[in-house]
């Protein structure tokens, strides 16, 4: 079993406007809805690519109806704790001349609720995948990875984290399965900027030795690095194509290193099947599609 963790979901709101205007009214030419949090798209693309998992998290209001509804319509099963009071966030993007973005804050969340969740993640066992992924809301303890990985801790389940700075470098003593972390983040980890590979294996190699097992660290135009708990290192540039969308190819960077691994058990297909699955959302409007990622995966032989 496979189960994702998205503890602040959002309904994303993307319009369009020609030329917007501070104070004014602004007519949209175009607008979408999207259920928003990286653990959400995991799970998504994991079901594009015909793995079964369950999305967790919590949910509120009619807003959190609405993240459930569009997510079990990519056929994922949704298990969110449905809270009594509030609504989840709603986060609207606007795209004009520039860019802007408003993130709502998101429902408050009790240690009832908290022993919940809790209860839902107690039926992994070993062999089991769980993905926590994303930031951390304020109504909840900032420790919230570390409680649940400890909860976890001798049942034999993989941990995926999928998170920046300090919620990431407060769990690697619970020995995560995959970290990934994009070339920034990395660099922010040790205050540092870091401009070459060599770099940025060195300092992916730092992370190992404080506990993740493997370490997949993404950077954008310029490829990828997998570091491995056996010894490999690979690296792939990114396939053909045009950037249409980087919302999201982290994350289904993720869910393809997963799918690969679970198919073949090899470090370096889960490798090339997460690059091209990255890609495939970052070279389309929405999230990776099963033909879109089989279509990038010819490029990458030469790994």
């Amino acid at each position: 079993m496979i189960k994702t963790i998205t503890l602040n979901p959002s309904l994303d709101y993307i319009v369009d406007v020609d030329s917007f205007q501070e104070g004014m009214v602004n007519r949209t030419n175009h607008e979408e809805i999207f259920a928003g949090g990286k653990g959400i798209n995991v799970s998504i693309v994991l079901k594009n690519l015909g793995i079964d998992n369950e999305a967790l998290g919590y949910i509120a209001g009619f807003t959190g109806d609405e993240i459930s509804k569009r997510v079990s319509k990519f056929g994922v099963h949704c298990d969110f704790v449905k809270l009594q009071e509030g609504m989840s966030r709603i986060n609207v993007k606007l795209r004009s001349s520039k860019e802007s973005e408003i993130n709502g804050q998101g429902p408050k969340i009790t240690p009832e609720d908290i022993l919940h969740l809790n209860q839902k993640l107690d039926s992994l066992n070993d062999g089991d995948i769980l993905v926590l992924a994303g930031s951390i809301p304020t109504s909840l303890p900032s420790d919230t990875y570390e409680n649940i990985m400890s909860r976890l801790q001798g049942k034999g389940i993989k941990f995926i984290v999928d998170a920046t700075k300090d919620l990431l470098l407060n769990v690697l003593k619970y020995k995560p399965f995959l970290i990934k972390p994009n070339h920034h983040e990395l660099g922010e980890i040790f205050n540092t900027k870091l401009t070459s590979k060599e770099e940025i294996i060195s300092h992916g190699k730092k992370l190992q030795k404080m506990g993740a097992e493997n370490v997949l660290i993404s950077m954008a135009g310029d490829g990828a690095i997998l570091i491995t708990s056996t010894g490999e290192i690979y690296f792939s540039e990114v396939p053909k194509g045009t950037l249409k969308n980087s919302v999201g190819a982290g994350d289904s960077m993720v869910a393809g290193f997963i799918a690969g691994f679970i198919k073949t058990n090899d470090f370096k297909e889960a490798f090339k099947m997460g690059v091209a699955t990255g890609s495939a959302s970052a070279f389309s409007e929405g999230l990776a599609t099963k033909d879109k990622v089989y279509q990038l995966l010819e490029q990458l032989n030469d790994i």
